[in-house]
């Protein structure tokens, strides 16, 4: 067999495209054309050449089937100071491909949505088709409504590298591609793009993948916002429509919709393990939030602005309407006074104008502010009304009501912020109020007993103690908060390391002890994070004796009677191994829901994710499918971490579609769930027995293997992981791991 290294000159057998995906083709070619032109330019013709040399005989090694050693010596031989351009070429090629392949994502797409076309599979047509040959009625589905709830949630885990101002860039190039999606530009139109694709590459090629400094908190904030405030804002009405319309198309008659769909954030918020995160930064992300909304709303009124022009001549407009202009006018006489005469007939235009002041008021804080974004809300529903009664479905109802949607899910917060603490951390609080060292390792009888006084106010005074200082801060930072962004500023205060009753009592007491208090219940959800292994395992027995503590139960009852917990994946696979781990969260999944079931407890399972296998990644409609049966019930409570928030949210379109289809699974698993299984009882048994023999095998070689830390360490490169400035929080989940790192260095090496 030759070894010889084909020249540019010589033929290699083309990929083969099915014909749906001929575009595609001419996408990957144009981009790999483009990326050429700019290695050569910007790097060097010689770069260019060696780039070219390395992937033919990448492509040939793989047709021949042969082994990677003469590839890798190839390799070996490019001198260290030209490996880092040749790296970052491949990484261009690499990514310029991966957004042919999402643009084609919204060709295939468009194409099931023609005219005549079958509804796209995992969509809401053909879920809710399934559903109805299945034998789901409508009344069946309106009963689900009010229950389903489907919650993304934005995480600040350090696995994100990219830089927002490359995330533009991309953005820009998916733009010129969409633009010609189905080849329908000008010859002159498609040169224009192609010079905008290659400014955009060629200004990404000039530009470091990753800030020179660790990113703060707020940077963080700033980067999700870049998905929350932009592409989810903007394609959310456009969920409700298409979940709507897909109703009225298979069941013959439209539902209305509550607002089952939200979002939460981690930014600002995750105090586990990061010392930059705490009461200043809380307050500060959400008032960099409630900024960022207004200033959405703001936008969408001026633009509505120009469609609702109607005149009192020409149309009915509810009364209502002009009385609250002239309310407005007495609360805002500066913005009243800037109303322009000639536009006095136009009532809506005036409304609008003065709801733009008032949303202004409210971020500047004054009297004349908006109270709250029920508020907001009523003056959209008031237009709303009074454009069903003026004839105004096609004259920019639909415009209104999309600002309206928005506001009901987005509120004056734009996402809940999650708080996340280790319960070690609020041991050391009490230890610290107590004045007692050994209160960690006390009895779990004793402390429980000691914290139900707390909770109950029974507790004697307490002395100052600067160890606890920050943690009180936390809670009195939500009183606070509460009291100026309202009740859905908050998701729920996760509790790390979670291993007994008394990790979610403490929260209380603490909570209780800063004074976070409404209506003499503690305002917040206490969902326990279950993550070793072990810690799984047991979690039926911690939420048993939590659901028998009347304490408890009373703090449920105030909460609506829904229970949130929290199942760690990362952890739980660098504790006793992949199969282990997923048998676990399994088991403890059927669980926890017969135990809630019997309790009469709603449980919500949040679902703590990654994007690799490892961290639980893959495709979520799947994962949902695959629960077991009765857990979902109506929820999906998941996060989304660093890489997977760009490649799921960072285009529109794709993010309707994934939220499509997160929703339809949530329907299927809840409405038709897999149906019984006979064999399931023996499958159950192999499986416990092959999880224990693999965890066992594992834990011999990862935790008690002598040697097996320096191992990895050189064969790995987990020490340049944890170094990288890719996070506000430490990469080292707090340095511990036994030499092995924290869960997400240990998987990324």
């Amino acid at each position: 067999m030759s070894t010889t290294t084909p020249t540019r000159e010589e033929p290699l057998r083309e990929i083969e495209f099915a014909d749906t995906d001929a575009l595609l083709r001419d996408d990957v070619r144009r981009l790999g054309a483009l990326v050429g032109e700019v290695l050569a330019e910007q790097g060097s013709p010689a770069l260019l050449d060696e780039v070219e040399a390395v992937r033919r005989a990448a492509i040939a090694r793989r047709e021949a089937g042969e082994p990677v050693d003469e590839l890798a010596e190839q390799l070996a031989r490019v001198p260290l100071a030209d490996a880092e351009a040749l790296v970052r070429a491949f990484a261009a090629y690499f990514g310029a491909i991966n957004l042919a392949e999402r643009v084609h994502r919204i060709r295939r797409r468009r194409d099931y949505q023609r005219v005549g076309g079958s509804p796209q599979p995992g969509g809401l047509e053909a879920v809710l088709a399934q559903l109805r040959a299945d034998g789901v009625t409508l009344d069946e589905l309106d009963a689900l409504l009010p229950r389903l709830r489907i919650e993304p949630v934005f995480t600040a885990h350090p696995t994100e590298a990219i830089r927002r101002a490359l995330l533009e860039k991309e953005r820009d190039i998916v733009r010129r591609l969409v633009v010609d999606i189905d080849r329908g530009r000008t010859p002159d139109e498609r040169v224009s793009d192609t010079e905008r694709i290659r400014q955009a590459l060629t200004a990404t090629w000039q530009t470091s993948e990753a800030p020179p400094t660790r990113p703060t908190v707020i940077d963080e904030m700033e980067h999700v916002g870049f998905y929350l405030g932009d592409a989810l804002y903007r394609v959310l009405p456009a969920f409700f429509r298409t979940f709507s319309e897909a109703i009225e198309r298979v069941y013959g008659r439209p539902l209305a919709l509550p607002t089952l769909l939200k979002f939460g954030t981690w930014v600002g918020g995750d105090m586990d393990g990061n010392p930059n995160v705490g009461a200043d930064t809380i307050l500060a992300t959400l008032a960099a939030q409630r900024a960022q909304v207004l200033g959405n709303y703001r936008q969408d009124l001026r633009r509505l602005m120009s469609i609702l022009t109607q005149t009192q001549d020409r149309v009915t407009i509810d009364d209502a309407v002009t009385r609250r202009i002239e309310e407005y006018r007495t609360l805002l006489p500066g913005a009243a006074a800037r109303l322009k005469p000639r536009q006095a007939d136009m009532v809506y235009r005036q409304l609008l104008a003065l709801m733009v002041a008032r949303l202004s008021a409210t971020e500047r804080e004054d009297a004349s502010g908006y109270g709250s974004a029920s508020d907001f809300i009523a003056d959209l529903a008031l237009i709303d009304a009074s454009l069903a009664n003026g004839r105004g479905e096609h004259a920019g109802r639909y415009a209104l009501q999309r600002v309206l949607l928005r506001a009901r899910s987005f509120g004056f917060h734009l996402a809940a912020l999650d708080l996340r603490q280790d319960s070690a951390v609020h041991d050391a609080a009490i230890a610290a109020l107590r004045d007692d060292p050994e209160w960690p390792s006390r009895a779990l009888a004793t402390r429980t007993g000691d914290l139900h006084a707390w909770i109950e106010g029974e507790a004697p005074a307490l002395p100052d103690a600067a160890e606890a200082e920050s943690t009180l801060a936390v809670f009195r930072a939500v009183r606070s908060a509460r009291e100026r962004y309202g009740e859905h500023a908050f998701g729920p205060y996760i509790i790390s390391m979670s291993r007994n009753a008394a990790d979610a009592l403490a929260v209380l007491a603490l909570a209780r002890i800063a004074g976070c208090v409404e209506d003499d219940a503690v305002p917040l959800d206490v969902a326990p994070l279950f993550e070793t292994v072990d810690d799984l395992e047991a979690a039926p027995g911690v939420m048993r004796a939590l659901f028998e503590d009347p304490l408890y139960r009373r703090h449920l009852a105030a909460r609506g009677g829904r229970q949130t917990v929290m199942l760690g994946y990362s952890d739980s696979a660098k504790d006793g191994g992949l199969l282990a781990s997923r048998w676990a969260l399994q088991r403890t999944q059927v669980e926890l829901t017969a135990l809630a079931k019997q309790a009469g407890v709603r449980i919500v399972f949040f679902h703590g994710r990654g994007g690799s296998v490892s961290r639980g990644g893959g495709k979520t409609e799947r994962a949902i499918i695959a629960a077991p049966r009765g857990s979902v019930d109506g929820s999906l409570r998941v996060t989304e971490q660093g890489e997977v928030i760009h490649r799921k949210y960072g285009i529109r379109a794709l993010a309707l579609r994934n939220l499509e289809q997160a929703t339809g699974a949530v329907l299927r698993a809840s409405l038709r769930p897999r149906p019984p299984e006979p064999r399931e009882d023996r499958w159950r048994a192999i499986m416990s027995e092959l999880a224990s023999v693999s965890r066992s095998h594992y834990r011999a070689l990862v935790h008690e293997r002598e040697g097996f830390v320096d191992y990895f360490r050189a064969a790995t490169p987990i020490d340049v992981i944890e170094r990288l400035q890719i996070g506000s929080r430490p990469s080292g989940g707090g340095g511990g791991g036994g030499g092995k790192g924290g869960a997400i260095p240990w998987v990324f090496a």
